[in-house]
């Protein structure tokens, strides 16, 4: 992967070439910040990069025989280990034993969370390990002569998902490796990994990316307007990877709102105008949002969605926009929306949405859950 394909993170990029510029590659660097900014794409840069044989001023040559087969992640000195989830059926098993997933899925989606690997290897949400026996697999690894290149290569994501015992058994390898070997740490969060791991790293952290680069990448990949790509990378709080699930969830969000909608009018028309008439209508609203259509998970969306509108909206009233993270027809509603929602109902109007997604997740009666909290909102927001 060329440095010019990761999204953003500029200045990380300068310092990675810098160091193979000036032949001062630390032999064990930890890549650590939130999910979905870049990482594993910098690091897999950063190694095509030190192992190019004609490397660019700021970039791989793109063209050379070792970057031909790093860009297939195929490089004979590149060796990856990543957390995996152990079958029934195979109790021994390693990282080799899911390499070909793995490059599959980086070729295909490039930026994707470690929830997108387990379902990947394993058809659902599933938790991964990096297991002992991958401890000597990395020590057998670095100990091998090179093949091609200069260096060789460690490629860990994920460290934090090691067990005591692999990662104890690199600790002297970590240390002092094998001349030419550099092991290459990517971590969401690096407050799991055990310290004499940390201690053996040089560290670096890798920064959120900003509104604009978000919004740039949105428009070129995902073909959507500018617009559309500002508002999702407002939300995203520096992650691409949320940004992305953003623009998925778009059309869920786009329901939940216009329940949301619904049901704050019907609220409102009945607690302030008296319009009793209305409550009939808050019943069929409660009725349709307990459909089996809408389900358990869906129910619990919403008022997860909910909870989100009710803070923004609190938020909204303080005329800061930096602070807001809402899409353009929320921001539209919540002009006239917001000042309904202060001090003397917010905190109550949460913890009751809250309870109603305790509730669901209890199996309470959905339809009296919903309408009950409709009451609730009805008298919250009468003035």
């Amino acid at each position: 992967m060329l440095f010019s394909q990761v999204i953003g993170q500029e200045e990380v990029k300068k310092r990675l070439i810098r160091s193979v510029k000036e032949q001062k590659i630390p032999h064990a660097q930890l890549f650590y910040g939130p999910e979905g900014i870049g990482k594993l794409q910098l690091a897999l840069s950063y190694a095509q990069y030190i192992c190019c044989e004609h490397p660019l001023e700021n970039d791989s040559c793109g063209k050379c025989p070792s970057c031909i087969q790093f860009n297939k992640l195929a490089h004979p000195d590149l060796h990856f280990v990543f957390p995996i989830i152990k079958s029934e059926k195979k109790k021994l098993l390693v990282c080799d034993d899911f390499v070909g997933s793995f490059r599959q899925m980086f070729l295909e989606h490039t930026y994707f969370s470690q929830t997108d690997w387990y379902r990947k290897i394993s058809g659902e949400a599933k938790q991964g390990m990096i297991y002992t026996s991958e401890g000597d697999e990395i020590i057998r690894k670095v100990n091998l002569m090179t093949y091609e290149s200069k260096y060789k290569i460690m490629l860990i994501w994920l460290p934090e998902k090691m067990n005591d015992q692999c990662a104890n058994k690199l600790l002297k390898i970590l240390e002092e490796p094998p001349e030419n070997t550099v092991f290459l740490l990517v971590s969401n969060s690096p407050e799991e990994i055990i310290s004499t791991i940390l201690s053996r790293c040089q560290q670096v952290k890798i920064p959120r990316l900003s509104n604009e680069e978000i919004a740039e990448a949105l428009v070129n990949r995902c073909q959507i307007s500018e617009n559309e790509a500002a508002n999702a990378a407002q939300i995203s709080e520096g992650s691409f990877l949320k940004a992305l699930a953003l623009m998925d969830e778009h059309n869920v969000n786009r329901e939940n709102f216009e329940h949301f909608v619904n049901i704050m009018r019907l609220a409102w028309v009945v607690g302030n105008k008296g319009d009793y008439a209305s409550l009939k209508k808050i019943r069929q609203w409660s009725e349709d949002m307990a459909a089996a259509t809408v389900g358990r998970e869906g129910q619990k969306k919403f008022l997860n969605y909910a909870q989100r509108m009710i803070r923004e909206n609190f938020i909204f009233n303080l005329h800061q926009p930096e602070l807001n993270f809402m899409t353009s027809f929320e921001k539209e509603f919540s002009v006239g929306f917001a000042p309904f929602i202060n001090e003397t109902n917010a905190e109550d109007m949460m913890s009751d949405f809250s309870l109603a997604e305790r509730h669901i997740e209890q199996n309470v009666n959905s339809k009296m859950v919903f309408f009950d909290l409709a009451l609730k909102i009805t008298k919250l927001l009468k003035k």
